[in-house]
């Protein structure tokens, strides 16, 4: 059976017949009519700009409809089990019908660390095309955010963060109680416009910090990374005691001694603030090596070294 290559995705093509189109028509029956043709799509060309819809539509089927509203904002950061509350055995599911469509095969050992919907998602083009898999999504409770990060309460404007190769995402809701918001405004407190941007800044911080960036023995010293510039600005909505902000950054250039991101907040699916350019210097510290445990020898007793147990404790 002759076969192609799409040049810009690097996928092996086959013909699409008849009998395809039925079977494909059969596996996503309970599926919406846009997942199939998004998958007849890719089938018949390759272009892997049509996964992300294949993929939500797939999940999407096996999610309880009360959740599936989660699935129409598009966000990447969606948790799997937490938020969607697709089980081990449901992932498996999926899984079997994501090789059945798109005519591939995954190992069971690759889905240990898929923890978002944006980590299936980059997990599956990477897998179609070829590519090297991606370190998944890192998720830091506050309390982790707060021993890492250089700013601190009461100017710490996160709360529970996640980062992935492609950037980080982090809430902060506000809960009327921030001291600035005593005079801004006098009975009429809203979120100042540089907090937003602040709380922005301080992702990228986090980023950097979280985000495996720098040179092999290298890590980002918390302690050079300062504030250098913003781009770009525009606020569109008023945020004020209540709100939940969901922010997002991406990298668009990282090399030392500079760090450029887009940034983006929204309340819900409302838009409150973009910023085109964040600009952070930053510095590299020699990666402290862990030391090695030692193992005494099975014949002879092991001796407690009161100075090591000490450190340790």
């Amino acid at each position: 059976m002759a076969q192609s290559v799409n040049t810009h995705s690097g996928v092996t093509l086959k013909p699409f017949t008849a009998e395809d189109d039925t079977n494909l028509r059969e596996a996503l029956k309970r599926c919406s009519a846009a997942t199939y043709e998004a998958a007849a799509q890719f089938r018949k060309t390759g272009n892997t700009e049509h996964l992300p819809a294949i993929v939500l539509g797939i999940i999407e089927r096996y999610v309880e409809p009360d959740l599936r509203a989660k699935l129409k904002d598009a966000d990447d950061d969606l948790r799997v089990i937490e938020d969607l509350g697709i089980d081990s055995l449901t992932m498996m599911e999926i899984v079997i019908l994501v090789e059945d469509v798109l005519q591939m095969t995954i190992n069971n050992e690759e889905l240990r660390h898929l923890r978002t919907v944006g980590d299936v998602k980059t997990f599956i083009e990477c897998k179609v095309r070829g590519l090297p898999l991606p370190k998944p999504t890192k998720f830091i409770p506050i309390e982790q955010i707060v021993s890492v990060m250089p700013i601190q309460p009461p100017f710490l404007f996160l709360g529970e963060a996640s980062v992935n190769a492609h950037g980080a995402n982090a809430k902060y809701k506000i809960s009327g109680q921030e001291f600035f918001l005593q005079g801004h405004f006098k009975d009429n407190p809203v979120l100042p416009a540089s907090i937003m941007l602040e709380a922005l800044g301080q992702l990228a911080v986090l980023f950097l910090i979280e985000g495996q960036v720098g040179e092999a023995g290298k890590t980002v010293d918390h302690r050079t990374i300062f504030f250098t510039s913003c781009e770009g600005v525009r606020c569109h909505r008023v945020c004020r005691p209540g709100d939940v902000l969901s922010l997002s950054i991406k990298p668009k250039r990282l090399k030392s001694p500079l760090a450029t991101f887009e940034g983006q907040i929204r309340v819900g699916q409302e838009k409150a603030a973009i910023a085109e350019e964040i600009t952070l210097t930053f510095g590299f510290a020699e990666e402290v090596a862990q030391p090695v445990p030692q193992v005494a020898p099975a014949e002879q007793p092991v001796a407690l070294n009161p100075a090591k147990s000490a450190v340790n404790a």
